[in-house]
C-alpha cells in the first residue's frame, strides 16, 4: 500500500462531464497522487495504491449480462481487491451489482423504514414473459396499477438502460419486453428532485420531469429518461396539460430529504448516490423512483472538496480498525 496514492477508473466522457482535471487539482493540493487505473494491464505492476475509485457501472452491468470480457476484467478487480484488504474501494463491486439490478434495488428500497415519513416506493414487479395474459396477472399480483412505467432490469450498460415506455391499458401490455420492471407511474406535476450522496453530505436540486398521466386508451408512449430529466431538458413530456396547471405543486421538506438520503445510503452501503424523488399530486407523499451510483453530481457545491473529504473519512476509519486489530494482537 503506498500512502496517498489514489487509483481511479472513470470513462472519458464521465472525466469531461466531471471536469476531471479540478479533481487532480485538489488532490495535489492536499498531498494525493491520482492515476488512472490501466484495466487492460496487470493491477500489481501499477504500483501500490491505498484507495479504489471507480464508476465501472456500464462494466459491472455488462459482466452481469453475461459479456466475457468485461466479466474477466471485473474478476481480476475483485481478485485484486480480496488481496489487498486494507484497500479503501468506492464503492464496494458488490454493493454497486445490487443496485444495478433495478427489481433488486426497489426491492431493497422497499424494505427500509421509511414509510414512517411518508416515503414510498411505488408499487413494482418483475416481468420476465412476453404472455400478455401472465403479465395481467402479475400486475395484479404486486398492485400495479395503470399507467405504469416499463424499464429494462438493468439500470446500465446500454442504451436500453434509458428506454421505457408508459403504458396507459392492457391492450398495450405487449410493449413490456421481457426482462423488465413496472414501476406504478405517481404523478408529481412534472417535478423531480435528484438528492446527490457525497458519504454523509448531500445536496439536492430540482430537475424538470414526466407531465401527469391517467389511465385511458392512448397508445404506448416510448422514451429515453435521459431526454426528460436533465437540467437543461425541453421534453414535451415535461409540458402540463391546462387542466393540471392548477394544481398546488408541494415543496420538499429538508429534514424529510436527509432522512431519505441517510437511508438510503445505509440500505445500500454505498457512499456515491443519486436518488430520484417526487413528492405525489394531493398527498404530498414522496416516491422513490430510482437510485444510481456515482451520479454526475450536476449542481453539487464543491463537490470534489467533498469527494476528498469522504477519501479521507474512509481511510480514517480504515488506519483505525488496523490499529485496533494490532493492538489486540
Amino acid at each position: 500500500m503506498t500512502p496517498n496514492r489514489i487509483a481511479y477508473w472513470v470513462s472519458e466522457k464521465k472525466m469531461k462531464k466531471l471536469n476531471w482535471f479540478e479533481f487532480e487539482g485538489v488532490c495535489n493540493n492536499f498531498g494525493y497522487e491520482l492515476f488512472k487505473l490501466d484495466l487492460e494491464s496487470d493491477l500489481e505492476s501499477q504500483g501500490g495504491f491505498n484507495v479504489l475509485l471507480h464508476k465501472l457501472t456500464d462494466t459491472i452491468a455488462l459482466a452481469n449480462n453475461g459479456d466475457e470480457k468485461c466479466s474477466n476484467t471485473i474478476r481480476l478487480i475483485e481478485t485484486y481487491i480480496s488481496r489487498h484488504p486494507e484497500l479503501v474501494v468506492i464503492d464496494p463491486i458488490p454493493n454497486v451489482r445490487q443496485l444495478l439490478d433495478r427489481y433488486m434495488a426497489y426491492s431493497i428500497i422497499a424494505a427500509t423504514d421509511l414509510y414512517k415519513y411518508d416515503v414510498f416506493t411505488p408499487t413494482f414487479c418483475e416481468i420476465v414473459t412476453n404472455s400478455k395474459e401472465e403479465t395481467e396477472v402479475q400486475l395484479k399480483n404486486h398492485n400495479v396499477r395503470f399507467p405504469f412505467i416499463c424499464k429494462h432490469v438493468l439500470g446500465h450498460g446500454s442504451k436500453q438502460a434509458h428506454e421505457m415506455v408508459i403504458v396507459f391499458n392492457k391492450d398495450s401490455l405487449d410493449a413490456c419486453k421481457s426482462p423488465c420492471v413496472v414501476q406504478t407511474f405517481i404523478n408529481h406535476n412534472a417535478t423531480l428532485y435528484k438528492i446527490f450522496i457525497v458519504g454523509e453530505q448531500y445536496y439536492y436540486i430540482e430537475r424538470p420531469s414526466l407531465k401527469n398521466f391517467y389511465p385511458c386508451n392512448e397508445k404506448p408512449i416510448f422514451f429515453y429518461s435521459s431526454d426528460v430529466s436533465k437540467a437543461d431538458s425541453t421534453s414535451s413530456l415535461s409540458v402540463l396539460d391546462k387542466e393540471d396547471e392548477v394544481i398546488r405543486r408541494s415543496s420538499p421538506d429538508p429534514n424529510i430529504m436527509g432522512k431519505i438520503a441517510s437511508t438510503i445510503r445505509k440500505a445500500f452501503n454505498m457512499d456515491l448516490l443519486g436518488i430520484d424523488v417526487v413528492i405525489e399530486n394531493f398527498t404530498g407523499k414522496y416516491a422513490i423512483i430510482d437510485v444510481n451510483a456515482y451520479p454526475g453530481y450536476d449542481g453539487f457545491p464543491n463537490f470534489f472538496y467533498a469527494l476528498l473529504e469522504l477519501i479521507k473519512e474512509k481511510e480514517a476509519k480504515r488506519d483505525l480498525k488496523i490499529k485496533s486489530v494490532i493492538d489486540r494482537n
